[in-house]
């Protein structure tokens, strides 16, 4: 199992935002000591998507840091396209899903091992059918034709189940990430998606003060991967909401606990019992995430 950042970061403490290049290597730094990958940026260079043509000079930055695997995010065509009048929204979404489709095709090309396409706003696509077919359309158009890097779709935010899998899961991605936080019902995105495909579970909140306990944050990797014969290997741990509004000490702690659960994770369950309290876990249900009701219609 692994660990990495669904989100951004704030700036590492002694930053002033004045010297990004320098705050991004404090923030590749602690990810790689807790034991992260893969690692990001922490989003400092373009923390709301506003610039997102031309990320490969960003990637290779941070690449430059670290031998781990560095990923990139970039906005999804669905929520970038609701940035503007509605009038020509549905264009506007598939001229961008193609102009994406090429800035992801400059990062594979520039050696970017994984690319992670974020859809903030897919809560809204429910159960409209032609909400349902845009997202399918824009991200057909996005993914197609591409080679030579990892493939992520990441929903966060509000859950997106109403959309129904077919919809979230039309497009060949390699894997899925998913908020369980704010969106709980995303879990059944993730007992529905094909064991071949990784997933990872944003289950490491976003609050300041308050972190989910080990014991939970294991019990939700190690629910999605009894799911469809996955196997922790294609699963990760990872961030729910962005850490960017955060206090620098307490998006540290957040990292290092995300790294310390994928180091346990790996224990023989002999020795990971040592660890945790088994007691704290309900074999029926979780402190995060419920149980599947009705399947939505499409």
């Amino acid at each position: 199992m692994f660990a990495t950042l669904l989100g951004g970061l704030p700036l590492p403490d002694g930053h002033d935002g004045t010297q990004v290049d320098d705050a991004i290597e404090a923030v590749v730094r602690a990810q790689v000591q807790s034991g992260l990958e893969p690692i990001t940026d922490g989003r400092l260079r373009d923390p709301g998507f506003a610039a997102w043509k031309g990320s490969v000079a960003g990637w290779r930055f941070a690449a430059s840091l670290t031998d781990r695997a560095v990923k990139q995010a970039l906005p999804g065509p669905f929520t970038l396209g609701r940035r503007g009048a509605a009038a020509e929204r549905a264009a506007r979404t598939l001229a961008l899903a193609d102009q994406l489709r090429h800035e992801v095709e400059a990062l594979a090309a520039a050696g970017c091992p994984m690319v992670e396409i974020e859809e903030a706003e897919a809560h809204l696509i429910g159960e409209d059918e032609g909400e349902r077919a845009l997202f399918r359309e824009a991200h057909a158009r996005l993914t197609e034709g591409i080679e030579g890097t990892h493939l992520s779709l990441s929903i966060v935010g509000e859950a997106a189940w109403s959309a129904g899998v077919e919809t979230i899961l039309a497009a060949p991605y390699a894997s899925l990430a998913v908020d369980l936080i704010h969106g709980p019902d995303n879990w059944n995105l993730v007992t529905r998606t094909p064991g071949d495909r990784g997933i990872i579970v944003g289950a490491l909140g976003n609050r300041e003060a308050i972190d989910e306990p080990k014991e939970v944050l294991l019990w939700a990797a190690n629910n999605a991967a009894s799911t469809k014969g996955r196997g922790l290997t294609r699963v990760g741990i990872g961030s729910a909401g962005s850490y960017a509004n955060l206090t620098w000490a307490a998006a540290l702690r957040k990292i290092e606990a995300l790294g310390n659960v994928a180091r346990l994770a790996e224990l023989p369950p002999a020795e990971l019992a040592k660890h945790v309290d088994p007691k704290s876990i309900s074999a029926k249900s979780g402190a995060i995430g419920r149980p599947a009701r009705r399947r939505p219609r499409g």
